[in-house]
């Protein structure tokens, strides 16, 4: 699959340029340890696994705006720890919103990128493509993380769902991020996520090209053809020329 008239490069952040799992294990035993999170759940490796189910979750629930941002932040933590919790439910709210506040900020100091992610970057970089960022992340997190770890210098426009109140796959977003690009000819613009119900999804029903970054080769449904499928960065340098 060829790629012809591409201006624009747009991709995910989280689980494509930035190793979300490693980094945020990493934030959750942080809170863990800070917080005395052993109260209520005996081990870290229970903590990261029931949180991680859960905000799988919620995350799914956001993407199709069936949940508010505040109710992910605070449930997310709120149900992991409500067995184990001895004080009130309001007592458990302002709890899981100093959690939240927490491990935000110490997700937002790691800096694991995926394998290859710098080298896409520069290459796009070398062969005159603008790049772009487009995100359902938070938008004070997302900009932390890009200066972080050093991605940010390399990202000519950053769009988040938070800039407009709406989610990939919602072609609004996307057309929006064309608007903010100053080109809204859909076939200059090309989308580069791991996720298929939102980053693909979204960027095929807006008209544009897309490319899923399958690190977990789980298949492809019946619309495969429309896209490209690869399974790690490399591959994705490669194509662009």
């Amino acid at each position: 699959m060829k790629f012809d008239g591409i201006r624009w490069v747009w991709l995910d952040l989280d689980d494509t340029l930035i190793d979300f799992k490693v980094n945020s294990r990493a934030a959750l035993r942080i809170v863990y340890d800070e917080c005395d999170i052993q109260r209520f759940i005996p081990t870290a490796d229970e903590w990261v696994e029931t949180y991680e189910v859960h905000n799988h979750s919620l995350w799914d629930r956001y993407s199709r705006q069936e949940i508010t941002q505040d109710f992910l932040r605070v449930d997310r933590f709120f149900t992991p720890l409500r067995q184990g919790w001895k004080g009130s439910a309001d007592e458990l709210v302002k709890f899981s919103w100093e959690l939240d506040s927490i491990y935000l900020d110490r997700l937002a100091r790691q800096k694991t990128l995926l394998p290859g992610a710098m080298e896409l970057l520069d290459h796009l970089r070398a062969h005159n493509y603008n790049i772009g960022v487009l995100s359902n992340g938070f938008t004070e997190v997302q900009h932390a993380k890009l200066t972080n770890t050093g991605i940010g210098p390399k990202i000519d426009l950053v769009v988040l769902s938070d800039d407009i109140g709406v989610n990939k796959p919602d072609t609004r977003l996307y057309n929006h991020a064309m608007e903010r690009a100053g080109d809204t000819d859909p076939s200059h613009h090309l989308m580069i996520g791991d996720n298929l119900s939102t980053d693909i999804r979204g960027a095929l029903d807006s008209g544009w090209h897309a490319i899923h970054l399958d690190r977990s080769q789980n298949g492809t449904p019946e619309w495969a053809a429309s896209y490209l499928v690869t399974h790690d960065l490399p591959s994705i340098t490669a194509i662009f020329t």
